[in-house]
């Protein structure tokens, strides 16, 4: 996984309440296993229309946030189902970071595990942000993940909060594979020990 420290990207503007799951990913994209190739079908009902068109006035659609790496959206973003499926759709596109008043559960963690940001702040700094966002290309977001801080393209600084381990686990780039590699000395040790008192195992 990606390590996440700093980010200075485009932010497209979302401004949806209860974006779910299915919305950010459709359950026809769920036979695979893979991590990558998702990106295209990202928001896919959204983006094309019946023939598989992109759809012009859709956000991500549009010239100026074709690299959008930061999502500014709205209330409740990633409520449904629990498929993992999304984050991968969302990191697979370049979006690494997601600023909403609130996400559900299961999204926001899973978030985590697969190398995206997910920041919560009150409606009030959202609309700020969301704003910015709407400048398009020129306006860049700053999320700086150590300080915690969010800077606006018009210099706005916002706080936001992290859990500790989850911020450890994003800017040292460790999902739940990395995090057990980090204890594989200890691992052997013990399976050594283990062998050592029951060779018969």
């Amino acid at each position: 996984m990606q390590k996440f420290t700093k980010l200075t990207g485009i932010a497209a503007p979302l401004p949806l309440v209860n974006i779910d799951t299915d919305m950010i990913i459709p359950k026809q994209f769920l036979k695979t296993i893979k991590r990558s190739g998702l990106g295209v079908n990202l928001f896919d009902e959204m983006r094309y229309d019946d023939d598989g068109n992109e759809i012009p006035d859709f956000v991500l659609n549009k010239p100026q946030y074709r690299e959008t790496q930061i999502l500014v959206a709205g209330d409740n973003f990633g409520c449904g189902s629990s498929r993992e499926h999304a984050p991968w759709a969302i990191a697979d596109f370049g979006i690494t970071c997601v600023i909403a008043p609130s996400y559900a559960d299961i999204f926001y963690n899973n978030c985590f595990k697969n190398g995206i940001l997910p920041i919560v702040l009150p409606q009030e700094q959202v609309d700020v942000l969301m704003k910015d966002a709407e400048k398009g290309a020129n306006a860049r977001i700053e999320i700086d993940l150590e300080a915690q801080t969010i800077t606006s393209s018009d210099g706005d600084v916002f706080n936001f909060e992290v859990d500790a381990f989850k911020k450890h686990c994003l800017m040292n780039g460790l999902d739940d594979i990395g995090l057990t590699m980090e204890k594989a000395s200890a691992i052997d040790a013990f399976e050594a020990q283990m062998s050592a008192q029951r060779p018969w195992t």
